[in-house]
């Protein structure tokens, strides 16, 4: 009774999140269930198991929320995520425009920029650009999935996105862990999804197909957007529903100050990873009240550090660009909130699955699978962010129910910490792209588009190609260890 109490329980999340219901509501609900048909005391579960697990991730991980979504909304606001998309636009031209849109993507999510802040920046880009290029719409949102969704969320080296952070409490690794290896990840996923959209584009203008409607990007539709707004809450750190607040000046700043606060935030994470925190006496920290050690901060300092710098960055360049400060900020705070309970109560939902009798079989289950403990750990985190529809909470209820095991298999092993924590990284980033995703959904909306015209190049681009790079890394994972 205990294992199918866990499939009910996850059935009814997976299937009523996917129509609308708030994850706020349902992970309670559901962990409830899982405990009933256990046995198990239901409200010491709820009060204590499920809440204790969601409060310990908002009390890890909301300054790299909180200062995400602020660094998002300060960089749209003050137009340099446009200037950014425009310079990339100038200097490719329309010729390029699939290119444009891919690099576009990836230099300002690889910069820190939230991914739905990307979206609803430069999907109006996209359209102007595969307008007059004459590419089909139905292929925008599989080129800005590629460049904001794939390797620069879960492959490239510092990146700091908030799934490259997860790993490193419980792995005591910072947010470059084995570069050499996410550098060829990165490689596979972008030169296969590159091949994949110039070949589609190909196929595309041999069949005389063009751009199609005159439809504009629905922005404004899909922030206000109820549906997408629940099903988004889940999957990033930014909450759609704040895209429109705020207060956006006119013009666009120089290139040089748009680019910028992106190269403080990859400087500067770089600097304290390797530079500055091992070299700091943090002695203090195994003493009351801390009672921890700096491999299980570390690397949440060092992205809050770099993001707080590209902070001051933005706003000190572009102060009197700015028409309303405060609203602006205000937005990007408020946008942090919603996204990081939703998983919050995705981890509680995990802790309770993860504390019934009936979850030994699962363990079990997931550390039998052939090929060793990197498949074990990348299927893990696949199924889970598939079913969640969520990277960030699916990867976080994987690690917290078999992070320790794992842990333990390396030690015992000799696995290193930092190979465990790129394969689970870009295993989170594979099937959460599922059509239920809520980044998903918010792209389509974005981009004015149906899951029939565009899925299929979105599950090429996000799927298949880190699919692959997940494979490779294993294999020279396996064979060479973590570089």
């Amino acid at each position: 009774m205990g294992l199918l109490g866990i499939l009910v329980g996850l059935g009814l999340l997976v299937f009523l999140s996917f129509r609308g219901w708030s994850v706020l509501l349902l992970a309670p609900a559901a962990a409830l269930v899982v405990a009933l048909f256990a046995g198990e005391p239901l409200l010491a579960h709820w009060t204590l198991t499920f809440m204790s697990s969601a409060a310990g991730f908002i009390a890890q991980f909301f300054p790299l929320f909180l200062l995400g979504a602020l660094f998002g909304k300060l960089m749209e606001d003050s137009g340099s995520v446009a200037a950014i998309a425009g310079f990339m636009t100038e200097r490719l031209g329309t010729r390029r425009a699939m290119l444009a849109v891919v690099l576009s993507g990836a230099l300002v999510t690889y910069g820190g920029v939230s991914l739905f802040v990307a979206f609803f920046v430069l999907a109006p880009m996209g359209f102007v650009l595969f307008r007059a290029a004459g590419i089909p719409r139905r292929l925008m949102p599989a080129a800005l999935a590629l460049g904001t969704s794939t390797f620069t969320m879960s492959a490239l080296p510092g990146t700091p996105s908030i799934q490259n952070a997860i790993p490193m409490p419980f792995f005591g690794t910072t947010p470059f862990a084995a570069p050499g290896l996410g550098l060829i990840a990165s490689a596979i996923m972008l030169g296969f999804g590159l091949w994949w959209l110039a070949r589609a584009e190909a196929g595309a203008r041999t069949a005389g197909e063009g751009f199609g409607d005159a439809r504009d990007a629905a922005v404004a539709d899909a922030a206000s957007d109820e549906l997408v707004r629940e099903r988004a809450a889940v999957s990033q750190s930014f909450d759609p529903a704040e895209a429109t607040h705020g207060a956006q000046g006119s013009g666009l700043p120089s290139v040089t100050a748009a680019f910028a606060p992106l190269v403080v935030v990859i400087g500067v994470n770089l600097l304290m990873s390797l530079v500055v925190l091992p070299r700091m006496d943090v002695s203090f920290l195994a003493q009351p009240p801390f009672g921890t050690t700096l491999s299980a901060v570390g690397g949440v300092w060092s992205v809050s550090v770099a993001l707080a710098a590209a902070i001051a960055t933005v706003i000190a360049l572009n102060f009197r660009r700015f028409p309303a400060l405060r609203q602006t900020m205000d937005a990007g705070a408020n946008a942090s909130v919603l996204p990081i309970l939703s998983v919050a109560s995705l981890v509680g939902f995990g802790a309770v699955v993860a504390a019934m009798p009936a979850f030994e079989l699962v363990r079990d289950w997931v550390l039998g699978i052939g090929g060793g403990p990197l498949v074990s750990l990348a299927v893990a985190t696949n199924v889970l962010a598939g079913l969640t529809g969520s990277a960030s909470g699916g990867l976080t209820i994987a690690l917290e129910s078999l992070g320790p095991t794992f842990m333990q298999i390396a030690a015992d092993t000799g696995l290193s910490p930092d190979l465990m924590h790129r394969v689970a990284v870009i295993g989170a980033g594979t099937l959460d792209s599922l059509p239920h995703n809520g980044a998903v959904i918010t792209l389509l909306a974005v981009c004015g588009c149906t899951h029939r015209e565009s899925y299929r190049d979105i599950a090429v681009a996000a799927i298949v190609g880190p699919v692959i790079a997940l494979v490779v890394v294993i294999v020279l994972g396996t064979l060479f260890g973590a570089f």
